[in-house]
């Protein structure tokens, strides 16, 4: 019966899909949790970057949960006729759904366990969704993952083939498309222990012993060399920020627990960051931007539970040291055109964290050319706290420095192989963050093997690819890359959102989410999210084209691209 209904849904549209010639499809491969794809040495799935040959062109691609993964649909939009985009056949199996979910304005808790036998006798439900590109917001630029100590080790474990599967990946046209990673000044909690730079001598001001780059830094240069090349990356953009000084400059000793950088040494800290500045740039390296520090609040009220590398920073210190030290000697050096980012924390620090830095150092801010969110807590905050420091501070850039999944107590501390929740959650952070005035994202690790890790902390979390470090033969992409793929390769640097609205949403519990870009050829590019269990209908109301008629199957994600 079900077979039959869903036929019959599909057979009344119009079907207009060809198989990519310029695709290297997915090796799916199914687990426990959903399914991956597999790449070896050999082989690995790509898509060359889709071109509308025509203005009367249309082409979605399409993940799903059911085994699409990057799909490409094409079709012609003067024939008027709905475009549908196939998917596997449709199972009555039960789900899973996300526990908290957060909409633009507001959080729920969504329903779990609910069998698609309540919906099967159900009707297509049409959502109508405006496209008004005369109404414009931010750029988007930035997108990209950390290139942390953990992942620069695993790489080195791989032949030189998987390796350069990863690069490509992640930074080719043909993969996702990044042009940015995150990497610490000096370690992070993904590494293989903690360091700094200048640990001795103790008490140095002038920081006699930081003349030259680690060795765990020069390999990771000899690796960003080759992900350049690999990538076809003419400009990458790398950004730094610090997890603790050396522990002779921090008030406990120590490099986690509560602790914070002594007044003394505030131009010694400010110096740090300099030299490591200006030795990337004489390997060719040159840092695009910093921040004034990862999680401040780690050392201040977040040490009864990080247990890695921190260093505490109220913001009334923090603007101090920015305003006195960091800022000038960053603006007056050979390396003044770097961005200083703020922050570098969680949402529910905004807007609050910056006023207070004004009210300790009235134009510590003017120092700051951006500022920097991570995403951890946001299924418990809503986006209107970045609202509010947009609006205060609406020059500035905007971007997700931080992301993973399976850092929570209630979640699996590692990779779920195969995880489509996983997936969809990250789905909907892109689709709400970009819908308040970020102009990008960077993740967390590019690659973490099967634990979650390796780190001195045993800190295990997930990732979009996962390395089988045990055979060395294989990596995975998860559901998780496909949605951040989405964005990042479908939006080259300049694209600019424009205004989208879902006309009829209806309930509070809709899982349907569009946001929408104009990007720099002209053509625009909609992010679409079915989180039903139901194909939808989409008819999109463009303020140029007009109709646009989309059949889109249950939980699945499409970016749909036209002139």
């Amino acid at each position: 019966m079900k077979i039959l209904l869903f036929c019959f849904l599909f057979a009344t549209i119009t079907i207009s899909s060809v198989a990519a010639e310029n695709q290297l499809p997915c090796d799916l491969r199914e687990t426990k949790h959903g399914s991956v794809c597999v790449c070896n040495k050999n082989y690995c799935d790509y898509l060359e970057q889709p071109e509308l040959t025509d203005n009367n062109q249309i082409v979605v691609i399409s993940s799903s949960k059911d085994g699409l993964r990057f799909k490409k649909t094409t079709g012609d939009l003067s024939s008027k006729n709905p475009i549908t985009v196939e998917d596997k056949q449709f199972t009555d199996e039960n789900f899973k759904a996300e526990t908290i979910v957060v909409d633009q304005e507001r959080a729920w808790l969504q329903l779990a366990n609910i069998s698609q036998r309540l919906f099967i006798n159900a009707s297509i439900k049409t959502y109508r969704i405006s496209v008004r590109r005369e109404q414009k917001f931010q750029n988007v630029s930035i997108f990209g993952g950390a290139f942390t100590g953990t992942v620069s080790h695993l790489l080195k474990q791989l032949p030189q083939e998987l390796q350069d599967h990863v690069y490509k990946s992640y930074f080719h046209p043909d993969g996702i498309a990044y042009n940015s990673v995150r990497m610490s000044i000096g370690g992070s909690d993904f590494d293989m222990e903690p360091w700094a730079y200048n640990e001795l001598p103790r008490n140095d001001l002038r920081l006699s012993n930081f003349t030259e780059l680690d060795p765990r830094d020069l390999q990771k240069i000899e690796q960003l060399k080759r992900l350049k090349i690999v990538g076809q990356l003419e400009e990458l953009k790398i950004m730094g920020a610090a997890w603790s000084a050396p522990l002779w400059m921090k008030s406990n000793d120590r490099w986690t627990g509560f602790g914070q950088l002594k007044s003394e040494y505030y131009q010694t800290w400010a110096l740090y960051h300099l030299k490591f500045l200006e030795l990337m740039r004489s390997k060719n390296m040159p840092i695009w931007a910093i921040s004034t520090g990862n999680e401040p609040l780690n050392g201040v009220i977040g040490f009864f539970f990080v247990h890695f590398m921190s260093m505490g920073w109220t913001p009334w210190q923090q603007a101090i040291w920015l305003n006195d030290n960091l800022g000038p000697t960053i603006r007056n050096s050979t390396e003044s055109k770097v961005l200083i980012f703020g922050n570098d924390d969680q949402r529910y620090t905004y807007p609050s964290w910056f006023r207070k830095m004004r009210s300790s150092r009235t134009n510590s801010v003017s120092f700051l050319d951006g500022l920097a969110v991570h995403w951890y807590w946001d299924e418990l905050v809503g986006p209107q706290l970045i609202d509010q420091a947009h609006s205060d501070m609406p020059k500035k850039m905007l971007l997700n420095t931080e992301s993973c999944i399976g850092d929570k107590p209630w979640q699996t501390h590692g990779p779920e192989l195969g995880s489509w929740q996983r997936g969809e959650s990250y789905m909907r952070a892109y689709t709400q963050d970009f819908g308040h005035h970020f102009n990008g994202w960077l993740d967390w690790n590019l690659v973490l093997d099967e634990q979650g890790g390796p780190n001195y902390v045993n800190n295990f979390v997930d990732a979009p690819i996962i390395v089988n470090a045990t055979s060395r033969s294989e990596i995975y992409k998860q559901p998780i890359f496909y949605a951040i793929g989405h964005f990042s390769k479908f939006l080259p640097e300049q694209s600019v959102r424009i205004e989208t609205r879902i006309l009829n949403e209806g309930s509070p519990f809709t899982q349907l989410s569009v946001v929408g870009f104009q990007r720099p050829d002209g053509s625009v590019a909609l992010i679409i999210y079915n989180g039903q269990n139901l194909p939808v209908d989409v008819a999109l109301d463009d303020s140029r084209r007009g109709a646009i008629n989309l059949r889109l199957p249950p939980r699945s994600w499409h970016t749909v691209l036209y002139k």
